[in-house]
């Protein structure tokens, strides 16, 4: 039997901003601190932000989405909640001062 659950969102991550191109941030959720989805897109579209879902390209080459809400509700309630996330994170980051720019080297040990 199936019943109907409320998506319980329980964290939001942005994990990277961009500046320039259509593509604004890329964000990981936790839905019921069980289930992570990672490489959801905020993308500008032509009139408003919106959410892509992660997706892949099929033998066809069409572009389908790996996972994505099943209801309007659920995609507006999903993309809603992503997308005031990434604006309190965006504007928090524009008021930090300048940094220096960094320098990371990483080194890993090849696996034998």
């Amino acid at each position: 039997m199936v019943t109907h659950m409320n998506m319980n969102i329980t964290g939001i991550k942005i994990r990277k901003l961009f500046t320039e191109g259509r593509l604004k941030a890329i964000v990981s959720i936790t839905l019921g601190d069980f289930l992570a989805v990672h490489d959801i897109k905020v993308i500008q579209g032509p009139t408003r932000l919106f959410v892509a879902m992660p997706s892949r390209r099929d033998e066809s080459g069409v572009f389908r989405d790996i996972v994505h809400p099943i209801s309007a509700s659920g995609r507006q309630e999903l993309e809603s909640r992503i997308l005031q996330e990434y604006e309190v994170f965006r504007d928090a980051q524009q008021e930090l001062p300048p940094a220096e720019p960094a320098v990371s080297f990483r080194f890993e040990q090849p696996v034998i």
